[in-house]
């Protein structure tokens, strides 16, 4: 049996609760429109050892068990991060536009991207957008995330629109030219990439992040915890 996390699918037609089965994970890196804004990125983690991509953009798998709509997840040690994305996602075959936060676990992302994707849950908002009513205006999209940090204090982490980012058309036609079974399918989710850390990348007790439709007036997002595990060795 797949596993299965429930959306709330959101359209003009209403809202309806729907158990969906993911088939696959995708990872969308490097999917920066604007070559001065992802050479940013990359420089940014450059800094924390992470080798630069042999290409753009990259297609990562990871298991779909990773996806939740928890208020916590757990990681291993203080070295992880979260960062929000736009993500598609295949259901009864339309194409649902959703936000999540591709937590990654930095200190291992130095080791391989791959792996580190894999280490950390990716928390999601549990309510999609129909990606045939936010088309005609995708370009007025905006993306935001905060930490709260050891502190207290609610800090702006990642601002900007969806526009930075290739294009859900371009990333879709991309991904099916070097997919082995032809591209988004029915159940694959696919997170599409991120925005530059404001002050670095650096990890929190809290990740916070939205989408915001400025034109139908309304916004998903999610908030979650970060419990931090031991290393022992």
């Amino acid at each position: 049996m797949g596993y299965t996390v429930q959306f709330a699918l959101l359209s003009e037609g209403g809202r309806e609760l729907k158990q969906v089965q993911l088939s696959r994970t995708i990872i969308a890196g490097w999917t920066g429109r604007n070559a001065a804004a992802m050479e940013a990125h990359i420089a940014e983690l450059e800094e924390l050892g992470v080798t630069r991509p042999v290409r753009t953009p990259m297609f990562y798998r990871v298991a779909s068990r990773r996806i939740t709509t928890a208020p916590e997840i757990e990681a291993i040690g203080s070295a992880s991060s979260g960062e929000v994305e736009f993500f598609l996602i295949r259901i009864d075959g339309e194409i649902w536009v959703g936000v999540g936060s591709d937590h990654t676990d930095r200190e291992a992302e130095t080791h391989g991207v791959t792996l580190s994707k894999q280490m950390c849950d990716k928390p999601v908002a549990a309510e999609l957008w129909r990606w045939a009513d936010v088309q005609d205006h995708w370009s007025d999209l905006q993306l935001s995330s905060s930490i709260i940090d050891a502190g207290g204090e609610r800090v702006r982490y990642q601002e900007g629109p969806v526009t930075a980012m290739l294009a859900p058309e371009d990333l879709l036609e991309r991904f099916a030219k070097e997919d082995s079974q032809g591209g988004l399918g029915e159940g694959d989710l696919m997170m599409c990439g991120t925005l530059p850390a404001i002050g670095g990348v650096r990890g929190a007790q809290t990740f916070e992040f939205e989408l915001t439709d400025k034109v139908l007036s309304r916004t998903i997002g999610h908030s979650y915890g970060i419990t931090e595990l031991s290393v022992e060795g």
